[in-house]
């Protein structure tokens, strides 16, 4: 059994149902991560033979401002997954992000770079990544800029704003790989099927700007919205931001034969679903 962790999140509903009998999902109502006695409870219970750890604190503003609640529960709570794998003898599979780089390298990272995050959110999830460790049987799966049907972003939050306004100012410095969560899914059970260790990184091919996305969200939509450029020293946020923290993806494929498609193929799937679960 396949035990996903924060499943009612945008990405545990995807591998949920991809996963089919598989799979099965618990969410806050089920485990505190951030309670060693809740985590040993649960996976003991449950034992699975592999546990997906899709929960997180990813409000990367307010991780700046609770820095405690950030480092708890990207930190500390994979720690606890952790060691209960390690008891069990299961898999540990831990969701991370590219915002344990800095952005400036202007190339995509591979898996073997040097980690060195520039805001709170990205030092709590590299700790998740050491924590990780803890478990001898463990696989890491990097990952940016996520999108689904089951969750609020980007997608959503600018054909949302473009149904409002006609003008929009959307950050062009920031340059990664928009990517649905579906095909993140894909990737994490081909890895896991594959008997893959270690670290990955899994994302959509080909790479944009947040401005170029939304241009293109637009485009595929059938909204009549300019997109004017700004840079993230005007947007002003609390949290720094890597600038080019596209991820290198040849690992995966190479080791799974998994190539993810590129993210305009996969926003255009994307918005056929949502207009067909609209409808």
């Amino acid at each position: 059994m396949i035990l996903v962790v924060g499943a009612n999140g945008m990405l545990g509903r995807d591998l949920i149902a991809l996963l089919g009998d598989r799979g099965h999902g618990i969410d806050i109502d089920d485990i505190d991560i951030t309670s060693p006695e809740s985590v040993f409870k649960v996976i003991n219970d449950l034992k699975p033979e592999v546990v997906i750890n899709c929960a997180a604190y990813t409000d990367v503003d307010g991780c700046e401002s609770d820095i405690e609640k950030a480092m708890a529960v990207n930190g500390e709570g994979v720690a606890y997954l952790a060691m209960a794998c390690r008891d069990l003898g299961a898999l540990l599979v831990q969701v991370s992000t590219d915002y344990i780089f800095d952005g400036g390298k202007g190339t995509p990272y591979s898996e073997d770079d040097a980690p060195c995050p520039i805001n709170v959110y990205g030092e709590s999830k590299l700790a998740g990544e050491m924590n990780a460790a803890f478990s001898p049987d463990h696989l890491i799966v990097r990952t940016q800029w996520l999108y689904g049907l089951h969750g609020k972003n980007f997608v959503e939050t600018m054909l949302r704003m473009g149904a409002e306004k006609d003008v929009l100012t959307v950050v062009d410095d920031q340059i990664g790989s928009p990517t649905w969560t579906v095909d993140l899914s894909r990737a994490i059970i081909a890895l896991i099927d594959g008997g893959c260790r270690g670290i990955y990184h899994a994302a959509n091919s080909e790479y944009c700007s947040w401005n170029g996305f939304a241009k293109t969200i637009f485009e595929e939509s059938g909204l009549k919205v300019e997109v004017k450029p700004m840079t993230t020293t005007e947007l002003d946020r609390p949290a720094r931001r890597p600038l080019h923290s596209t991820l290198e993806c040849s690992k995966l494929t190479g080791d799974t034969g998994f190539y993810a498609q590129s993210w305009r193929d996969a926003l255009q799937e994307y918005l056929k679903l949502r207009t067909a679960n609209l409808s």
